[in-house]
């Protein structure tokens, strides 16, 4: 895999933006391969030099990434088709990891509050057991 890293991939890796199996495969290069160490090092020097790309800030600053409340609208199934069909691409084909882990903290809080309606409705059932009046 080497030899297929592209400066654009060292970028994405320093931005945390790639699927985990690419970013353990770019750090197992980087182990052994000190030319490829060296161009990062170039990329993180550039960086901190403050020579930026539009695509870097783009990336950097997840432009293209949708809010949390989209996502939670996304959850929902609310939003329009087109945005439906933009989240469902950037959360499966680009795999976005930082969308992904809100789209899952945001699945796992809603399941919550389904258990945690379940267990309330429960308890007001069994407060009022007895002090309901039949006429």
């Amino acid at each position: 895999m080497t030899n297929s890293i592209r400066q654009s991939d060292l970028e994405a890796y320093l931005d945390e933006a790639l699927p985990a199996a690419e970013m353990s495969a770019i750090e197992d290069a980087l182990r052994n391969n000190s030319e490829l160490s060296a161009q990062l090092i170039q990329i993180n020097s550039r960086r901190d030099a403050g020579v930026h790309t539009v695509g870097e800030i783009w990336r950097r600053h997840r432009i293209s990434c949708p809010s949390r409340d989209e996502l939670g609208s996304f959850l929902l199934e609310i939003l329009e088709d087109d945005h439906t069909q933009y989240i469902q691409f950037h959360l499966n084909e680009v795999g976005c990891r930082l969308c992904q882990a809100n789209l899952f903290d945001l699945k796992a809080q809603q399941e919550d509050s389904a258990d945690d309606v379940t267990v309330r409705r429960k308890k007001y059932f069994q407060s009022s057991i007895g002090q309901l009046r039949t006429e």
